[in-house]
């Protein structure tokens, strides 16, 4: 039992209410006393607030066969919109979601310029075309969730280091605060990965791991059904874990980090080299292996085994349910799943699955308006039936 003062009570059951309603999608009020435990008169003056403030509607029971058809409770879907941004290097991808977490926008800007000055301009004037494109529902735009592939403070939702700027100790949260009247929040891209996964396909999933390829290496981690930031937020690092001591020279300093051997930028560098090319792309690759082509293979072969073993050892250390792995390359090659499960034969390593992403690269964009409508309902989980 919750005990406390009637304001704090009267918030506690609001946010129960709303979170049965997102996990069901469609209830009565009836199912919502029974499921939550409250009485009915609780639930009467709960759902009649909501309803004024038109963060839920109304709709009646398409198919009942006997009696009246029972009215229905689902979230308002347009009474606001949500921002996530996946913050890459030289881009910015947008998306709007609705308060169902269903994607209704996406836009990719192209950032010309790599000074941070210039980059927060872009981001300001670009939020505020986003608020003045749904000022029309009852909320307009709620939040801004931005994710960013470097480290973030999770105190001060702080830049830490952002590698493919070499930036250093950015307050990017209070700068975009000064010139927005809106709330911003600031994550590392592969904790929102990771919590998109959850939210839209593993729902029953309490211990996750997202491991990204796409760039660099970087992973998302999901511990007891909530992301693992670690001590000041830095943690699912795992491209810079070293497995190979005597290796390549990373440009975080150490020598044989992961992702310069398991990750997809690093594969399509040294294929291109192999090939005599200035550069090759993921579509070409894959014209390639229906070509068969032999160095294609033997470099893939090489991704797989690397790939394995980084897998292996974070198998060990957090002996996830789930690990989903995030790459356009492994779509790409039939199997490779199979040929990576076959690389991990350990008796100590256990897991229950490991597959691909589905969410690809709107992981992190999907992942950002998940958290936006979590905090802005104020509900302890996020749960979206289909991905948008």
């Amino acid at each position: 039992m919750v005990i406390g003062d009637s304001a704090y009570i009267k918030k506690i059951n609001r946010s129960l209410i709303l979170q049965k309603i997102i996990e069901h999608e469609y209830i009565s009020r009836a199912d919502l006393s029974k499921i939550t435990g409250l009485n009915k008169a609780t639930i009467s003056v709960q759902v009649a607030d909501l309803l004024d403030e038109g963060l839920i509607v109304e709709t009646q029971q398409e198919h009942n066969n006997v009696g009246r058809r029972p009215i229905m409770l689902s979230i308002n879907e347009q009474a606001g919109f949500v921002l996530g941004v996946d913050f890459n290097y030289q881009q910015l991808m947008y998306t709007v979601s609705n308060l169902k977490g269903i994607s209704v926008q996406q836009q990719t800007v192209v950032l010309e310029s790599e000074a941070y000055e210039t980059v927060i301009e872009q981001l300001i004037e670009d939020i505020h075309r986003y608020q003045a494109n749904y000022a029309d529902s009852r909320y307009g735009l709620v939040s801004v969730t931005i994710g960013v592939h470097g480290t973030v403070n999770k105190e001060t939702e702080s830049i830490r280091f952002f590698p493919a700027y070499n930036w250093h100790q950015k307050n990017i949260k209070t700068d975009l605060e000064k010139a927005l009247d809106i709330p911003i929040a600031i994550e590392n891209n592969a904790n929102l990965s990771a919590y998109a996964e959850k939210v839209y396909h593993y729902h029953e999933s309490t211990n996750l791991l997202s491991v990204i390829l796409t760039s660099g290496i970087g992973s998302g981690i999901i511990i007891d059904g909530n992301v693992h930031k670690g001590y000041h937020g830095y943690a699912g690092e795992m491209g810079h874990m070293i497995i190979s001591p005597d290796g390549e020279l990373c440009r975080c300093g150490n020598h044989g980090c992961w992702e310069l051997y398991a990750s997809e930028p690093k594969f399509l560098e040294k294929l291109a080299i192999a090939l005599n090319l200035p550069s090759i792309t993921i579509a070409e690759v894959e014209t390639l292996r229906d070509e068969n082509n032999p160095v294609v293979c033997e470099h893939f072969e090489r991704l797989l085994h690397y790939l394995s073993i980084g897998l292996n050892n974070v198998i060990n250390l957090y002996n996830p349910e789930t690990i989903v792995l995030n790459s356009r390359l492994l779509h790409v090659f039939p199997n490779s799943i199979d040929r990576i499960t076959e690389h991990l034969p350990s008796s100590v390593s256990q897991y229950r699955e490991i597959t691909l992403s589905q969410l690809g690269n709107n992981a992190c964009g999907m992942g950002a308006c998940a958290l936006g409508i979590q905090h802005f309902l104020d509900v302890s989980e996020m749960r979206v039936k289909a991905a948008g």
